[in-house]
């Protein structure tokens, strides 16, 4: 993969490691980072394709995310953004829904999500994913 992508879709599967079998088996997709929770279930996953990017994880886990995607659209958007809060700034100044407020996670990002004006979850956060580690 040539430089880590800065948009990735974020999709949440009822049977994620069966979504990782036929995205890498079936598709082509690498698995570049998979991370299951202590009940076995994918916690998170990163696979790549080209120069792009998919995370995905499983249904039901009552993380944020998982609770934030109820009622939402099928998939997510993770963007990286270099200064988040400014962006952050930026998105409360123009009357966006923060869904998750602007703060330090313990993987290293500093994020926050919105909605946008049809639902659909928008997080936004230093992480970038695929970097090197």
């Amino acid at each position: 993969m040539t430089g880590a992508p800065q948009v990735c879709p974020t999709l949440l599967y009822a049977d994620a490691k069966a979504a990782v079998a036929q995205l890498t088996d079936a598709f082509g997709f690498t698995a570049t980072a998979v991370y299951e929770g202590e009940d076995g279930r994918i916690a998170h996953a990163e696979l790549s394709y080209g120069n792009g990017m998919v995370m995905l994880g499983s249904k039901g886990t009552g993380s944020e995310f998982d609770r934030l995607m109820t009622g939402a659209g099928p998939v997510g958007v993770y963007v990286h953004v270099d200064d988040a809060d400014a962006h952050h700034a930026r998105a409360v100044a123009h009357g966006a829904e923060i869904v998750l407020p602007l703060r330090d996670q313990d993987y290293g990002s500093r994020e926050y999500a919105a909605r946008d004006a049809e639902g659909n979850v928008w997080s936004f956060g230093t992480y970038l994913p695929g970097a090197a580690e």
